[in-house]
């Protein structure tokens, strides 16, 4: 089938938007080994992972505390996330009447639309009181668990209700003539269909989760310790950059553009991954 000029033209504007996309991914990722190089030059990568402490200025560049905190507070908020997302999108796919469900949808929207600082604002001033009183300091890596937990609930719950929606009409009438029941509908036809999509959507949630800066740097306590309790406070790696690349200089700068594209790799691969888990979902 010929395309008119319209579409030609409209093809082109997309494949000229997304090369933009790709191209800006690329130079970010140059720019960050440009200003990583000084550093790398003359530091083996695995003085990241065992010199003893992180002190730039005494030559001391151990990043695996503030890895520890990113992964730990990253797994912890999709664990909570994951499930509640999920059934938060069950129940307004088919359980909520049909005003109720809108509205809820309405409300996740809003949710996803809050600026970060504004749930940092909240966890520390009225979350990290509330676990101090369990267990002080009350800033720690629990309270910063919770509060990336609510950041990323939307985006799980969203993603989870799109690919919900996005199974074949078919598949549910075959559950019905089957005469299965809502829940076995659910278990056993919508879910495993969905999966590739809701799979995606907690990847993307996780990515957000590790990028996450200013929230957590309000409520995790901002200690450069390796954590052994949900208690503890810590420092994240973007947090880490965001309260030193002010006056950092030479190779504490490059070690702070180290972190960032250790962050941008691993973001990328989570980004990845959700594509592929989108590309199965499209060949289901």
């Amino acid at each position: 089938m010929s395309l008119s000029l319209a579409d030609k033209q409209l093809a082109a504007l997309l494949w000229g938007c997304a090369l933009l996309a790709a191209a800006l991914v690329l130079l970010v990722l140059l720019f960050l080994f440009k200003e990583s190089w000084p550093v790398l030059q003359h530091i083996a990568l695995i003085r990241f992972f065992n010199d003893t402490s992180w002190h730039p200025v005494d030559g001391l560049y151990k990043l695996t505390p503030m890895l520890s905190a990113t992964f730990y507070s990253t797994l912890g908020a999709v664990m909570l996330a994951a499930p509640l997302g999920i059934a938060s999108a069950l129940f307004s796919r088919y359980y909520a009447p049909s005003f109720l469900a809108g509205c809820y949808r309405r409300l996740i929207e809003l949710l996803a639309g809050i600026p970060s600082v504004v749930y940092g604002f909240w966890g520390l001033t009225t979350l990290a009181p509330l676990i101090g009183r369990l267990h002080p300091p009350g800033v720690s890596l629990l309270t910063g668990i919770l509060v990336l937990t609510l950041m990323i609930l939307p985006t799980i719950a969203l993603t989870a209700d799109a690919a919900l929606a996005a199974v074949p009409a078919a598949y549910l009438r075959g559950a019905a003539s089957l005469g299965l029941s809502r829940w076995g509908l659910i278990s056993g036809v919508t879910l495993p269909a969905a999966r590739p999509g809701v799979t995606a959507g907690i990847m993307l949630a996780a990515g957000r989760a590790i990028g996450e800066t200013m929230a957590v740097l309000m409520v995790a306590g901002n200690v450069v310790q390796q954590p052994h309790s949900l208690y503890d406070s810590v420092r994240t790696l973007t947090a880490n950059i965001a309260l030193e690349m002010a006056y950092a200089t030479g190779d504490h700068r490059a070690a702070l553009f180290v972190s960032g594209l250790a962050l941008m790799c691993v973001v990328l691969l989570l980004v990845g991954m959700a594509e592929l888990m989108s590309q199965e979902r499209r060949h289901v």
